[in-house]
């Protein structure tokens, strides 16, 4: 019976750590009194909780509350300088490293372009490349490296950490644990959209929401399902798939990425915004665009849609509204399922979000059941276009969170995480 008590002695430490650390996280500063009183947990407990947290520097203490009577007790904070994590999006057109520390705060990020629907080796050889350098930036600058996440816009068995289907890219089965194992860390995969959501939750606008939903809108359009303070993921795992869900908002049929015709994505992304644009200029509706892709010697893209619509640009803003009203339409149904208190816009399209924003309320407000539509708040994305990137150093973090002793103590004695020169 010795090693079975052990075991659950082993077992109940690392949950009153990672009970210790989220209350840190969430509401800090806090003194071992509050923790205790907010645990439950006696006062020797939270003493060693504490002191293993500080061997391990995922925490530090930062002065003293003098607050009340009787002796002033020190506080206690998340350490962000207790190592780097390394984040990378998988887009359709590009891939995105960055390193940041123990709260989000970016300390360096590269980005290369790429075609990962049409050479998927290539993207791979791209991404080891930033993961590389990323690593000997850290190196280089005496920073543990506490984890490495890759988001990635399809489907994963976070078991096995493999993509079991990215429609946008046409991947399927690419086992990311065997393909980074030589870099020696835990490697983590994500759906983009849940990525962003967790992030959201940690860092962003939605951290004391216990449901929200993440409406991520690229090339592709994801969701992140928080419902009742966590992820939902569905029975298999791939729960969120929103973008695919059948829509018909237009007379015309477009045929999906997914095989499938109709899905709320070809009506509300960013290959939707760069159609109708596309479709006014042919037309020979005056507009701005053309003179701005030929001073930036660079193709039609949200930025430059994003410009001209600033500028007042007739054909941007028409076409961000029609896309607008659409996003609104899958809101609104959004709304009538799981009646959250927030929706929440973010990814590549989001960085034209004040233009969207607009159509997208007055559809939810006439789509909505009227008792729901008003009890949910839509919010753009406190990280923009960044909002994947960010979430996958969230999903670390949060792994962390979950399993406070994966991070060793004092490994890097004495170092504090410093940031690392671009």
């Amino acid at each position: 019976m010795a090693p079975k008590n052990t075991a659950d002695q082993a077992f109940l430490r690392e949950l009153n750590l990672s009970s210790v650390m989220g209350l840190v996280y969430h509401a800090a500063p806090l003194s071992r009194a509050q923790l205790a009183s907010k645990t439950g947990l006696n006062k020797s407990t939270i003493s060693s909780l504490v002191e293993d947290l500080l061997d391990r520097r995922l925490i530090h203490e930062t002065g003293m509350n003098s607050n009340g009577a009787g002796r002033p007790a020190t506080l206690l904070e998340i350490n962000p300088k207790v190592g780097a994590v390394i984040a990378v999006e998988l887009g359709v057109d590009f891939v995105a490293v960055a390193v940041t520390d123990f709260v989000g705060k970016i300390l360096w990020r590269e980005q290369l372009a790429a075609d990962a629907a049409e050479a998927q080796e290539q993207t791979i050889r791209e991404s080891r490349t930033l993961v590389d350098e990323a690593m000997r930036r850290c190196r280089d600058e005496g920073l543990r490296i506490l984890g490495l996440c890759f988001s990635i816009p399809g489907t994963v068995d976070l078991n096995r950490e493999v993509v079991i289907f990215a429609p946008n890219l046409n991947w399927h089965n690419v086992d990311f644990r065997a393909l980074f194992s030589y870099t020696g860390l835990k490697v983590l995969i994500e759906n983009d959209a849940n990525a962003a959501a967790i992030g959201e939750h940690l860092l962003g606008v939605a951290q004391d929401v216990k449901d929200f939903i993440f409406v991520f809108a690229g090339v592709g359009l994801g969701g992140g399902l928080f419902l009742d303070n966590q992820l939902y993921r569905g029975k298999g795992g791939y729960a969120g798939e929103i973008g695919h869900t059948p829509i018909r908002a237009e007379a015309l049929q477009v045929r999906c990425h997914c095989g499938n015709v109709d899905c709320w994505e070809t009506y509300a992304s960013q290959a939707s915004v760069l159609r109708r644009v596309q479709s006014r200029m042919q037309s020979g509706s005056a507009s701005l665009i053309p003179s701005l892709m030929e001073a930036q010697h660079a193709p039609l893209s949200m930025s430059i849609i994003r410009q001209a619509a600033e500028a007042g640009d007739r054909a941007a803003l028409d076409s961000l509204a029609e896309v607008g009203a659409a996003m609104g339409s899958g809101f609104a149904g959004l709304v009538n399922i799981f009646n959250p208190e927030k929706i929440v816009l973010g990814g590549p399209v989001s960085i034209a979000g004040e233009y969207l924003m607009p159509a997208i309320l007055e559809s939810v407000s006439k789509q909505a059941m009227q008792e729901m539509g008003g009890q949910t708040e839509i919010n753009l994305s406190a990280f923009g276009s960044d909002a994947s990137l960010i979430g996958a150093a969230a999903v670390v973090v949060n792994d962390i969170l979950r399993n406070p002793t994966h991070v060793e103590k004092e490994v890097v004695a004495g170092k504090e995480l410093q940031t690392i020169a671009i």
